[in-house]
């Protein structure tokens, strides 16, 4: 599903990511751990095509078998919108519309039409336990429920990866552990992969696979 080859980055004068390799499989939840600082979210933002990495390298990147290397960045954006979900800390829910206006949104930038992005909201909020929330804006929502919203938005154009930056690290214990559980529920019923960077050890041991970064690199 992805494979990163000799991926560097620099900003500045200041190397964050110093050749680092990943091979994901469809279905497969990962976990990356590691201090503050080590490259983790870079990585993600990367895989995710929201960054790039240092060009003047032999590098690899491949999602789902196609090559981002030499992608535009309109065909990146194109990609990143039909392929690949984002979960962040922050859910980033838009304040002046509702659940299900909010999931929409993805569907709409991918063209679909109002009927066919609102059927299919509605399908994955009613899976997440949020068909009485349609309506009601984030404000209105606990932060468990913004929280699985941003999740139904990641999940509105099937796509074949979600990222997700330190999901849980904005919510309470209980709210924590019922978004955990979601992903592997997830998984298991729709064959979804997950790439997680999380500081929370109960998620990342649930993980197929923990990987460590230290420094810029998976050890």
């Amino acid at each position: 599903m992805i494979v990163a080859e000799n991926i560097h980055k620099y900003y500045g004068d200041v190397e964050v990511l110093k050749g680092v390799n990943l091979h994901i499989k469809k279905g497969e939840i990962v976990a990356i751990v590691g201090p503050s600082g080590a490259g983790k979210t870079t990585l993600l933002q990367i895989l995710g095509t929201l960054d790039q990495p240092k060009k003047q390298t032999e590098f690899k990147l491949n999602v789902n078998q196609t090559s981002l290397k030499n992608l535009s960045d309109k065909q990146l954006s194109e990609f990143r919108n039909k392929h690949i979900g984002f979960i962040f800390q922050f859910h980033q829910l838009l304040p002046e519309f509702t659940a299900l206006e909010n999931v929409c949104i993805p569907a709409f930038i991918a063209k679909k039409s109002k009927k066919e992005a609102e059927n299919e909201a509605k399908k994955i909020l009613d899976f997440l336990g949020l068909s009485h929330r349609l309506q009601h804006k984030p404000n209105e929502l606990s932060g468990g429920e913004q929280q699985r919203v941003a999740v139904a938005r990641a999940l509105i154009n099937n796509p074949n990866v979600i990222l997700a930056d330190e999901p849980s690290g904005n919510l309470d214990s209980e709210s924590a552990k019922n978004l955990h559980e979601l992903f592997f529920k997830l998984r298991d019923e729709f064959g979804q992969t997950f790439v997680l960077v999380t500081h929370n050890e109960e998620l990342a041991s649930m993980a197929d696979r923990k990987l460590i970064m230290i420094d810029g690199k998976i050890i």
